[in-house]
């Protein structure tokens, strides 16, 4: 599946980030691929982890087209909620566009996760990034411009990962992995 990209307008407007003040309040928008540099400034983004039922996680490996931490195993999907776009709106658009999977059971578990990394090409990550999880029963067909790869993994053996070796995984799953393992995600996901 390819994501749907046009010269106009609409999608010009797509393509736009929510800039946050330090309440986290929206003050503005800024095209994503501008605001992503060496001095980025805080906005909102979000993560998923999808299950498959059987306590396995779907991860992916970053495209190694990326900008910033190309070929790096991750979660299974993060994204920008367009201006004005629900979060779990958001979550279920991107999930659709890069993985081509439903989602069942969508919930908020890390509502105020918020970090802060700078990439080996100097590129900084600042966003507030609130943590969702949900359950498909189908196997992703992946956008290759955004996912190289892609596999079903234990969620035990991945949180033993993100203990182990924090720099084999992208920064925000290795923050995140400990505190979804603290509530207990993984452990039982409904189906």
């Amino acid at each position: 599946m390819t994501q749907p990209h046009c010269d106009d307008v609409t999608s010009a407007s797509n393509d736009l980030v929510v800039l946050l003040g330090a309440d986290l309040s929206p003050i503005g928008t800024a095209n994503r691929h501008a605001v992503h540099g060496p001095d980025t400034p805080l906005h909102l983004a979000f993560s998923c982890y999808i299950f498959d039922g059987r306590d396995r996680v779907l991860v992916t490996r970053r495209a190694l087209s990326k900008t910033t931490w190309p070929g790096v195993w991750t979660n299974s999907c993060c994204g920008h909620p367009r201006p004005g776009e629900d979060a779990q709106q958001a979550v279920r658009r991107r999930v659709r566009e890069e993985l081509g999977v439903k989602l069942h059971g969508l919930e908020p578990v890390l509502p105020d996760f918020r970090y802060r990394a700078r990439s080996a090409e100097g590129i900084v990550e600042n966003e507030f990034c609130p943590v969702y999880t949900a359950v498909t029963h189908d196997d992703p067909d992946p956008d290759p411009s955004e996912i190289a790869e892609w596999e079903w993994a234990p969620w035990s053996r991945f949180v033993a990962l993100a203990d182990a070796a924090p720099w084999a995984i992208s920064p925000w799953a290795a923050q995140q992995v400990p505190l979804l393992e603290a509530q207990g995600v993984g452990a039982g996901t409904p189906s």
